[in-house]
């Protein structure tokens, strides 16, 4: 274990094997400016009491800097590091900016005490129960970090075909009540266990995993799911059952529907919070899918949830409802045609009594019962008398026919159901363009 008093200078240095600074206290400046480390740099519970200067340092290997200390460093980079940098354990306990071009990122159990900017490209960022006081950013930077010289940081360990996103991993166990992220992808972020999600903010072009959208036909009738953002715990989970519909994409992790839901509505609040309706639309479909899914949940709720779902995909799909709406009318009109409407309208009879010495004359308007329907039941004429009762029908109006008994029946039947579908339909609409 080495103790530097004063500022250790190694600027501009190259380490050619693996460089160990483990346990080492560094009470001044730590100087590593443009220093390059081919091997392993290994500085694990290193104390940095002052600041610790790795601007424009470059690691061929892993950076290991597990359970250090940094208690002044103001800014950690931009470096460049071609394999992991492990920060898990680290303790943080001024505000810093940490910045560069990394493949890797690993800060589990990582502990911040003050405010903290994490700026990055090339990365996958792991924060799995990394603890932070205060606010938080991770972002990703779209352009190479400039110098003081104004040139760019060189990133030659990084292919100029590499995506210069970055993704984030794991958030499990992080209280993100004072986390922002911003122009992350989040297709393979694990959620579960995260504390106060529904207060975390998304800011950019936060990306999220989606369903499946191919048609399989290994299932009859044959299954295609709408776009919609999921998380890939709900990938991991519907690619790990019996009949697995392919496109699932599988994975680690044991977060089933009851797991899932929470975070499903935390993340829906969030959206909310944020004025993003048709975002927050996506998610509680995932709630809603959850719920249909979960185990132990009565049978009258799951055929209930189960038919919301395949009329109207609960209120969110406009196209579903229309169609279901479009069956149910084009069978109206069929089972009017075939026996609701009458043979003949009903003509109107007037009979009446002429007193024999004269005086006042008393008639008795009557019509005859509907009859049902003989002969050629399938034509234009009755086709436009059926399309006027279910027209009607959808708006809750009486179409003024003469119907058979059956006839009268189809109707009270269409009017309860073909608006509620029109009402559906109207609702999924509202929420995809509401803000």
């Amino acid at each position: 274990m080495a103790t530097f008093k004063h500022a250790a200078e190694f600027g501009s240095a190259t380490f050619e094997d693996t460089a160990g600074f483990g346990l080492a206290i560094f009470e001044g400046t730590a100087q590593f400016g443009s220093a390059t480390f081919e091997g392993t740099a290994g500085f694990g519970s290193a104390t940095f009491e002052g600041d610790a200067w790795f601007w424009s340092a470059t690691f061929e290997g892993d950076a290991w800097f597990e359970s250090a200390t940094f208690g002044e460093a103001e800014q950690f980079g931009p470096l460049v590091c071609a394999g992991r940098l492990v920060l898990s354990g680290a303790m943080f306990g001024s505000p810093v900016t940490l910045a560069g071009a990394v493949r890797r990122l690993e800060c589990r159990r990582t502990r911040w005490s003050s405010t903290a900017e994490i700026r990055l490209r090339y990365a996958t960022v792991d924060f799995a129960h990394a603890v932070f006081e205060y606010p938080l950013t991770i972002a990703a930077e779209s352009d190479p970090f400039l110098l003081n010289d104004g040139q760019p940081l060189a990133e030659d360990p990084f292919p100029s075909a590499d995506d210069p996103g970055v993704r984030v991993a794991s958030l499990r166990g992080v209280d993100a009540a004072h986390l922002v992220l911003a122009d992350l992808d989040l297709w393979e972020c694990l959620f579960t266990g995260t504390v106060h999600l529904d207060q975390i903010r998304l800011e950019g072009a936060c990306t999220f995993n989606t369903a499946p959208t191919a048609v399989h036909w290994r299932r009859w009738p044959p299954v295609r799911f709408t776009e919609r953002r999921v998380l890939a715990e709900e990938h991991y989970w519907r690619a790990s059952q019996p009949r697995a519909v392919p496109g699932w994409v599988p994975g680690t992790g044991r977060a089933g529907p009851l797991q899932l839901a929470p975070v499903y509505r935390a993340l829906r609040k969030a959206f909310e919070d944020g004025k993003h309706e048709p975002g927050a639309a996506d998610f509680y479909y995932g709630v809603m899918e959850m719920r249909r899914h979960a185990d132990g949940i009565p049978r009258s709720e799951r055929g209930l949830l189960t038919a919301y779902w395949a009329l109207s995909g609960y209120g969110l799909r406009a196209s579903r409802a229309l169609a279901w709406l479009g069956v149910t009318m084009l069978l109206t009109i069929v089972l009017l045609m075939a026996f609701g409407l009458a043979r003949d309208d009903p003509k109107q009879t007037a009979t009446g009594t002429v007193p024999a010495g004269g005086g006042k004359v008393t008639f008795e308007i009557d019509k005859d019962d509907p009859q049902n329907p003989t002969g050629n039941r399938f034509t234009g004429k009755r086709f436009e008398k059926a399309l006027n009762v279910t027209l009607n029908s959808v708006v809750f109006r009486a179409s003024g026919q003469d119907l058979t008994t059956a006839g009268t029946y189809i109707e009270m039947t269409s009017r309860v159901t073909e608006p509620v579908l029109l009402g559906l339909a109207v609702l999924a609409i509202r929420n995809r363009v509401k803000r």
